[in-house]
């Protein structure tokens, strides 16, 4: 069992790598489930890849946030992207992998990732 100090130290770091709604209105906010679903999917380490990524890049117009339920179980994990005056994109079913390359093509690239997107998925299946 780590001691509550080394908890701290992770609580402090992990609070740098999340934002927690302290975004303005030019930023984009990146949110991804982290409900029991999502968690048992693989959603935290989604969430450490693009955390990680966008901190490495320096990018502060880009937030990552975490949520609760989103109400789709059967998708997670789930990263949605609201971007200034633009609708939101739903990523599903997303990996570590998958979200680094929304985070190259969609995030810094400004090209949407359709083949992850739920209207991909839904579209799919019928």
């Amino acid at each position: 069992m780590k001691s509550l100090e080394e908890l701290r130290a992770i609580r402090e770091k992990m609070q740098g790598k999340v934002g927690f709604r302290s975004e303005d209105a030019t930023q984009t906010r990146v949110v991804v489930g982290m409900a029991t679903c999502g968690i048992a999917s693989g959603a935290r380490p989604v969430l450490t890849a693009l955390s990680d990524a966008v901190q490495e890049e320096g990018l502060n117009n880009i937030n990552v946030t975490q949520t609760g339920c989103i109400g789709l179980c059967q998708y997670e994990p789930i990263v949605e992207v609201m971007e200034p005056g633009k609708e939101k994109v739903t990523y599903v079913k997303m990996t570590p992998e998958k979200a680094m390359e929304v985070f190259r093509l969609h995030l810094k690239g400004g090209q949407v990732v359709t083949k992850y997107t739920l209207a991909t998925e839904k579209i799919g299946k019928e």
